[in-house]
């Protein structure tokens, strides 16, 4: 499989549910087209449903760098460290020219909770080899980030059954 001309960034961002699910798809059709793929999840730690199958694909290597908890307003210390050596981690894949595909899933809230600098974000979207494509997901994007991107989504709630009491379901939400 040849490389990409040209790698694109994109952004889904917003409250609305599928943000991480579309990233995964197209992780997924990347694979089928023969793409390498490094996915790098920032705070989240845990064998959810689609991590098992993500390390089954041989194109695939998805590493995750948080702790098993969620963390909403208040991170420690932890928390920023394992968000700087993500984002480090991450830098040195896209660089090693291993990959065509890189999805930096929930960098954006780690953004706005300060775990790591925007301006070490832009500078990796900046300067990242021509042919990588990168995907951003996460609420709260930084809109300063909106014009470095080529394709932003914003996935925003109508409805969700969360709002009735039900509670996340296996195979489903994770």
């Amino acid at each position: 499989m040849a490389r990409l001309k040209k790698g694109y960034v994109h952004i889904y961002t917003g409250n609305g549910k599928g943000k991480t699910t579309a990233a995964l798809g197209l992780a997924l059709r990347a694979a089928g087209a023969g793409l390498k793929v490094y996915i790098c999840q920032f705070m989240k730690r845990g064998n959810y449903s689609e991590i098992k199958m993500l390390k089954r694909i041989k194109r695939i290597r998805i590493e995750q760098f948080g702790r098993e908890c969620f963390v909403k307003n208040n991170p420690k210390a932890k928390d920023v460290k394992c968000a700087k050596e993500g984002l480090e981690r991450a830098r040195r894949l896209i660089f090693s020219g291993k990959y065509d595909l890189a999805i930096l899933d929930e960098l954006n809230i780690a953004v706005k909770l300060r775990l790591v600098g925007i301006e070490d974000v832009i500078d990796l979207i900046s300067s990242r080899p021509g042919f990588v494509e990168m995907v951003l997901t996460g609420r709260h994007c930084p809109e300063e980030l909106f014009k470095y991107a080529d394709i932003v989504t914003q996935m925003n709630e109508a409805k969700h059954h969360y709002n009735n009491g039900i509670k996340s379901r296996r195979g489903i939400e994770y």
